[in-house]
């Protein structure tokens, strides 16, 4: 946030500013909500439509992160020019259409093109969210406030977990039409509580040239020396030679190789491979379908309790301490996960193992991702920098998601007879985190957006 940070930061934690973030991270939840809800429709529609297995892994559970794919990778210049709260708005009209769009599908390609509707409002959030948020928030709290979109998408998640479950049934083989139909609601909520929200005042500097409008922000935001800030911002954007058009050079090297290596170390551990398919996983386990779903609510709820230890923790600690915990977390839980499926221990210890595994994701990577590909870039690249790193993030996911029924499925995948050594390639990319860790990665806690760019861009 440049020099403007430092005046930013003497300004009191208003609830104001608390609250803004809060509903931009909201998209978070309906981020979580969205990717997670076909776990329950996964099985279902399988039997349905009777696809193949790269059929049923590409157009019909992969479709919505390729969709989030296209739009981290394009997320970017909408948001710089038509303003972050334009944008944010859109994601909810997106998710909204997708809701209504994939519940009533009658057959697996309208399907599809809905589930990729709702990705483009997911990927286009992992751009518009973090990048607002980190935009208003102070040194001290840009941590806290940032980690409050992955909050959000964990507890869409649990959300999801809990909906599948108790609407399991209701509507007999159509059950899971509920079950992604019912993303309209907190999605129309969403898109009613943005039009609340006030634009990015740096966007408006930076991108607008509006010190008028930016003023009027600031000041309903209680924010202390506003023509201070207002001068370093200014200040800022005529020292700053780097523009979006020459992102990729070598001045920006170390940040996109940083955005880079955490959005594809977030990916290798399994986490999205576990919570798309946490029921099958389950089911494999040897727990019957009700158990196994229920079960999955018990993978959401860990994952909240422990992203608000990584909420509480993430400005104290700092981020590249709480991914060190977490990578020895990955790495104990998932070699025991391999093991159990290996030597056909109980389904209890294989949950207990997979319940670590989420901790030490929510407290690790979970916490850390979104706030640090936020933080690291200049003001005049992050949307584009922002962009870079959920595309990165996404196109991984999108893979994982894509090849799992080729591993997994029960009659003709790879490792049908028992799926130890998919998790064993998990723990073994988890080593190569925590030398990475260990050796690459910075410390951004704490620390102003201009001194990370003095820092970082070299």
């Amino acid at each position: 946030m440049s020099q403007a940070s430092t005046s930013i930061n003497k300004t009191k934690f208003s609830e104001g500013l608390f609250g803004i973030s809060l509903i931009a991270a909201l998209a978070g939840f309906i981020f979580g909500f969205d990717t997670v809800v076909i776990s329950g429709a996964n099985l279902p529609i399988k039997e349905l439509w009777h696809t193949s297995p790269w059929f049923h892994g590409f157009f019909i559970m992969s479709m919505a992160l390729w969709g989030t794919v296209v739009g981290s990778i394009f997320g970017g210049g909408p948001t710089d020019k038509y303003g972050r709260k334009k944008v944010l708005l859109w994601i909810g009209i997106l998710f909204t259409a997708s809701a209504i769009g994939s519940a009533l599908a009658q057959d697996p390609y309208t399907f599809s093109f809905f589930r990729f509707i709702g990705g483009l409002g997911i990927g286009i959030s992992s751009v518009a969210a973090p990048t607002y948020i980190s935009e208003i928030s102070t040194p001290s709290t840009r941590g806290r406030l940032g980690a409050m979109y992955q909050f959000n998408i964990v507890f869409g998640i649990l959300i999801a977990f809990l909906s599948n479950y108790f609407l399991q049934g209701i509507g007999g083989e159509n059950d899971w039409r509920w079950m992604l139909g019912i993303m309209v609601v907190p999605a129309g909520i969403y898109t009613v509580m943005v039009f609340g929200i006030p634009e990015s005042p740096r966007w408006l500097i930076s991108k607008k040239n509006d010190t008028a409008g930016a003023r009027m922000i600031m000041e309903k935001l209680k924010i202390d020396d506003i023509d201070g800030v207002i001068n370093s911002i200014q200040s800022q954007q005529e020292s700053n030679k780097l523009s979006a058009g020459n992102f990729f050079n070598s001045k920006n090297s170390r940040v996109i190789w940083l955005a880079f290596m955490v959005a594809f170390f977030n990916q290798v551990s399994g986490i999205n491979f576990i919570l798309y398919y946490a029921p099958e996983i389950l089911e494999r386990a040897g727990l019957a379908a009700k158990e196994s779903l229920f079960n999955s609510i018990a993978i959401g709820g860990t994952n909240l309790v422990f992203t608000f230890v990584g909420l509480y923790l993430i400005d104290r600690l700092g981020r590249k301490t709480l991914l060190l915990i977490g990578s020895v977390g990955y790495i104990l839980s998932l070699s025991m996960v391999a093991w159990a499926f290996y030597a056909g221990a109980s389904p209890s210890f294989l949950l207990s193992f997979l319940l670590l595994f989420i901790a030490a994701h929510a407290v690790g990577q979970g916490a850390v991702i979104w706030v640090f590909i936020s933080e690291i870039f200049p003001n005049r690249v992050r949307a584009m920098g922002q962009s870079f790193g959920a595309s990165v993030h996404w196109v991984f996911a999108a893979l994982i998601t894509l090849v799992t029924p080729v591993f997994l499925d029960k009659e003709s995948g790879i490792f049908k007879d028992n799926p130890w050594p998919i998790f064993a390639f998990f723990a073994a990319m988890m080593v190569m985190q925590l030398v990475w860790v260990l050796t690459k990665m910075p410390e951004t806690k704490g620390v102003s957006l201009e001194q990370l760019e003095k820092d970082l861009i070299k």
